[in-house]
């Protein structure tokens, strides 16, 4: 699954609107929701480890506890100290154990910033890799440079790494572009993955944002041909201004 859950704000336009009590509400709407799924792995964007305007509540270990997840990362890519301290990112909840973590910031702003995780998960035939992406919103070229700082940093992973059980990344997260614009990163992101093997971009339809009337598709995971796509689904849910997005996988034998 993926899901952007917006500093835990729900529908508000401000998580900074709740008290604790109301994020801790907020929260438990995710838990309920990953309770009924049951996703294995759930990549989640905009997610916060210290930050003010959500009474400092770290939001991954609470999703975490309340819904029984065994392992979990957060790439902080924002972090701010002094009185309105900030430390927001991307995060993951998996089933599966992770073994190798790490992220990546796009640039170094301490409000705003977008960048990635990637994790590295433990399969008995070999790694599952995931890739948790967040992109800018407000610049088709900010986002097409974003793009291919993951390529580069792909490539160099593969290089290092390769070996038969070396398996191509899952890739998933808001990329606040659209499938099929042309020339933005969507696309961008997928004619590369294409030149390499025969990737899937899914949801191949059904929109995400807003979550009450969604008009736009902006959240997406790339499947590799490594594995066989039994279900894809964009649910319809409210705990976030977006709706998530979950794929069911099967590894091909």
């Amino acid at each position: 699954m993926t899901l952007n859950i917006a500093h835990g704000r729900g529908l508000s336009t401000y998580q900074g609107f709740h008290g604790a009590k109301g994020i801790e509400r907020n929260l438990q709407r995710i838990i309920n929701l990953l309770e009924k799924t049951q996703p294995d792995v759930v990549a989640f964007q905009e997610v916060d480890e210290d930050s003010h305007w959500n009474r400092r509540i770290h939001l991954l270990d609470y999703i975490k506890e309340g819904a029984g997840y065994a392992h979990s990362y957060l790439g902080v890519h924002n972090r701010r100290a002094g009185p309105l301290p900030l430390a927001y990112g991307n995060g993951l909840l998996s089933r599966l154990a992770i073994e190798h973590a790490e992220h990546e910031a796009f640039g170094q702003a301490s409000l705003g910033e977008k960048g990635f995780c990637y994790t590295e998960l433990s399969l008995a035939s070999g790694h599952l890799p995931v890739v948790n992406l967040h992109l800018d919103f407000r610049s088709r070229r900010r986002r097409i440079e974003q793009v291919e700082r993951l390529i580069g940093y792909l490539e160099a992973r593969h290089a290092q790494k390769g070996g038969e059980h070396y398996f191509s990344p899952l890739i998933c997260g808001d990329f606040n572009s659209r499938s099929g614009k042309p020339g933005d990163a969507v696309r961008h992101l997928f004619s590369y993955l294409e030149g390499h093997c025969a990737y899937q971009l899914l949801p191949t339809s059904g929109r995400t944002f807003p979550s009450i009337l969604p008009i736009h598709g902006l959240d997406f995971i790339f499947v590799p041909p490594t594995y066989e796509v039994s279900r894809c689904e964009v649910l319809r849910s409210f705990v976030s201004d977006h709706r998530p997005v979950l794929v069911d996988l099967k590894i091909r034998d």
